[in-house]
């Protein structure tokens, strides 16, 4: 019998009904008041600013298109905006009132969007991290800016191999991913094997209570298209994200970079679901947690039995 269940024991008296209207201290009132006019005054300029990006699309291509077919060219910059400033900042705010600020498996979009699934966690540290990949023959992406960018951009058009071609930001908790590797297929970045990697924070655990260094989510980039929720040009990925989980677990493993693997099983319940482009995704729900090889360095302790786990 739990403690819940001997607290409400036939026969004892009834618990006192807890007052939730005590008073804060004048302090935290001033506090929480602040913090909210503030939070309610960021809201309304966002919105503002939404409304008047809407209205700007909304009277240029109508402006536009009153003159004749042959404007149909304003189309290009209508879907531009659109798809990189009106729709984000939708996204931005209805994402803000209903998806949960806190770790739930998933990673997130810059728009707020859910993402890919974590599907893999590392015990080790960033630099053990990055030799492990490399040695079983990933390659590091290069971050975002105008000229990796550009050269991904043509590398796809133009068929050209860009092995480090860089990859969109994805968040968990409220951060860009700090290590992203890749695998470039039939010399196009248009296809690849990828993932992305985030540090946990400073004594943070998964649920359940386990410690890991670093969480990640790997997924396969199968073409490239129109986002379904901004239109906004993506690589789209293969919905069987296990395989591909199990694909970089196997080449770690390939590579003896890796002293163990411990799975957690039914780490989330096993769904289908879309990820924030709008591809169609499903997974299992089990987590492995990959404990990295290091000469000199003990590896961890194996996971408690109770917690519903397996080795690989």
């Amino acid at each position: 019998m739990s403690s819940l269940d001997r607290n409400y024991d036939a026969g004892r008296p009834a618990p006192e009904e807890p007052d939730h209207s005590r008073p804060d201290s004048p302090g935290e009132r001033r506090q929480s008041r602040g913090a909210t006019v503030l939070a309610v005054l960021q809201r309304l300029l966002y919105l503002l600013v939404t409304f008047a990006v809407g209205w700007a699309v909304w009277f240029f291509l109508l402006s536009r298109l009153a003159r004749g077919p042959e404007q149909a060219w304003v189309f290009l910059p209508v879907w531009l905006i659109l798809a990189y400033a009106l729709l984000p900042r939708i996204h931005k705010i209805l994402s803000s009132l209903y998806i949960p600020d806190y770790f739930i498996g998933r990673a997130r979009t810059g728009d707020g969007v859910l993402g890919d699934p974590v599907n893999l966690a590392v015990v080790g540290t960033l630099e053990e991290l990055r030799r492990a990949m490399m040695s079983a023959g990933w390659v590091e992406a290069h971050p975002i800016t105008p000229a990796t960018a550009w050269r991904t951009l043509t590398s796809t058009v133009m068929g050209r191999s860009y092995p480090q071609a860089p990859v969109s930001a994805l968040y968990v908790f409220g951060n860009k991913q700090d290590l992203a590797f890749q695998r470039e297929i039939d010399g196009n970045p248009r296809k690849r094997h990828h993932v992305r990697f985030w540090k946990c924070p400073q004594g943070w655990m998964l649920p359940g209570g386990l410690s890991v260094d670093f969480v990640g989510a790997g997924t396969y980039d199968r073409s490239v298209g129109l986002s379904l929720f901004t239109f906004q040009i993506t690589h789209k990925i293969a919905d069987r994200t296990d395989e591909e989980r199990d694909f970089i677990i196997s080449t770690l493993q390939a590579a003896r970079a890796v002293e163990s693997v411990h799975v957690i099983r039914n780490f989330s319940t096993g769904y289908h679901h879309r990820n924030g482009g709008g591809d169609a995704i499903r997974t299992d729900g089990h987590l492995p947690i990959i404990d990295l090889y290091e000469p000199g360095r003990p590896p961890n302790a194996p996971p408690d039995k109770s917690t519903g786990q397996g080795t690989v």
